[in-house]
């Protein structure tokens, strides 16, 4: 069974960077979808509730969403079977739990921004834990 696994997160503060990392135990060979989602502490939001973040697919198309484009970015590592989000910018309204999450039916084989969709994350679809991301102002 594939699991992720995150690392990252932390508390900044208010203009600071971080790094979120995500490791898949099996990278997919094929179409898929991988994404960064988010939660604030005290949200009751199921998995498919969250916030997207930024994604990849397998093409290597990236989607951002408009509050992070320019300071956030995503990027993937297929020989370590990783991917990453950069953060910068981080504002004390980010302050949340960061997912990644997988896809690799459904919308893996469209890709783009509906990789950014959380509720879409429903076929064969791997979550990582979440690791907390705290911004003081």
């Amino acid at each position: 069974q594939v699991h992720m696994v995150q690392l990252g997160g932390g508390s900044v503060q208010a203009g600071g960077s971080l790094r979120l990392s995500c490791t898949i135990s099996e990278y997919p060979l094929q179409n898929y979808c991988m994404g960064w989602f988010r939660q604030a502490p005290d949200e009751k939001h199921t998995e498919h509730e969250r916030e997207g973040v930024a994604s990849i697919d397998s093409g290597g198309t990236t989607a951002y969403a408009d509050s992070v484009k320019g300071r956030f970015a995503v990027t993937e590592d297929k020989a370590k079977k990783a991917f990453y989000l950069e953060m910068s910018g981080l504002g004390p309204d980010e302050t949340a739990v960061y997912y990644c999450a997988a896809e690799f039916a459904g919308i893996a084989t469209m890709g783009g921004p509906i990789c950014l969709q959380a509720r879409e994350y429903r076929y064969l679809e791997v979550w990582g834990e979440g690791t907390l991301v705290n911004v003081s102002s």
